[in-house]
């Protein structure tokens, strides 16, 4: 899982199986983020909003996400049960989804990352570090 900035450029990243689902994986994936303040302070872990797709809609993770103060934008699932939770205005901030789309692509410029060859994952994750950093540079 990749969280990527509103230029697209990777803030942090998580390896996970792919056997458990996407909600469950998003504070591991929100505990890798570290952003930097302008002045003293901690780094951040919390952005604003989040843009996921279909696959994040979930009530309890909207009501874990807004307890941090988070917004979760992502569209309601076609077999939804329940009323709606989020209006137009917000989705229309869902358009903007393209950019993390793009920034996974960039990660395709890099064939060991795609194709996993290592079998250990320490490895594996030492070149998904090395492709963010590359991808952070080129794009600063």
């Amino acid at each position: 899982m990749v969280l990527a900035d509103g230029k697209g450029v990777p803030l942090g990243m998580s390896l996970h199986p792919a056997s458990p689902a996407e909600t469950k994986l998003v504070e591991a994936t929100l505990a890798t983020v570290k952003v930097g303040r302008k002045g003293p302070g901690r780094p951040r872990q919390r952005p604003e909003r989040l843009i996921c797709d279909k696959g994040y809609d979930s009530d309890p993770l909207r009501k874990q996400l807004k307890k941090r103060g988070i917004e979760l934008i992502a569209p309601h699932r076609s077999n939804r049960r329940k009323a709606p939770t989020q209006d137009g205005r917000a989705l229309r901030r869902y358009q903007r989804r393209w950019k993390i789309e793009r920034s996974i692509a960039w990660f395709g410029n890099y064939r060991r990352v795609i194709v996993r060859w290592d079998r250990r994952i320490e490895i594996y994750r030492a070149f998904v570090h090395i492709a963010c950093a590359l991808i952070t540079c080129n794009k600063l």
